[in-house]
């Protein structure tokens, strides 16, 4: 096949599944696993969290893109951390790959990768849209672009994650081989906040358990 270029911001879930014969999958064991892993949510987390909503209720109509980073996401993901020296979050960090004689490259809006101060095996990835009404692309279709990119780079040995968020809406997914997933939106706004915490902390120990099995 003659080696293409192929952006992740021109990617969409119809494209990729026809150029790699993808199947999107209703339920897949791991992703249940993932996401009803029961953490507990500590005084303080929960106090964070509530704290996080409120400002949320108040702004989201209102935040561009940078502002419900700032104030909404990367404390969520802070709050949970996932900063060691072993692995970390990065953000807006290249990320390409070849798949099939086709280069699939883009700049995600973060990444959970092994690394220290720059990413190495990336295992989770995550964009982001500010509102569903401005939706420009497909961000479940560029987020599984990057977790195609970081699957190939591990060497199909580990399932790898994902995440897109659409104002107050977090969807997850799971890409294992060629089969992949992606669950019901959970709505920060109310009570799902927990539920979101607690799919991030289960995150963290999934990684904290395949950067342990990796010689």
């Amino acid at each position: 096949m003659e080696n293409r270029i192929l952006n992740f911001s021109d990617c969409t879930l119809i494209i990729l599944d026809k150029l790699f014969h993808l199947e999107s999958q209703n339920y897949l064991p791991l992703m249940q696993t993932w996401l009803t892993t029961d953490l507990a949510v500590s005084d303080f987390e929960r106090q964070a969290l509530l704290l996080f909503q409120k400002s949320l209720n108040q702004y989201v109509h209102d935040w561009n893109e940078i502002e419900l980073l700032q104030h909404f996401i990367g404390p969520m993901f802070t709050l949970a951390d996932f900063t060691s020296n072993k692995f970390g979050l990065f953000a807006e960090r290249p990320l390409a790959g070849q798949i099939n004689g086709l280069t699939l490259k883009g700049n995600p809006d973060g990444i959970i990768a092994s690394g220290f101060r720059e990413p190495e095996q990336p295992y989770f990835c995550f964009q982001e849209y500010k509102k569903s009404f401005e939706q420009k692309g497909d961000p479940a279709g560029q987020c599984l672009a990057a977790m195609l990119v970081a699957q190939e780079l591990n060497e199909h040995k580990y399932p790898v994650y994902g995440c897109y968020v659409m104002g107050y809406n977090w969807h997850f997914m799971l890409l294992q081989e060629k089969s992949y997933c992606i669950s019901k939106p959970y709505t920060a706004v109310d009570e799902d906040i927990f539920h979101i915490f607690r799919i991030l902390k289960s995150l963290k120990q999934i990684i904290l358990e395949i950067i342990a099995r990796v010689p």
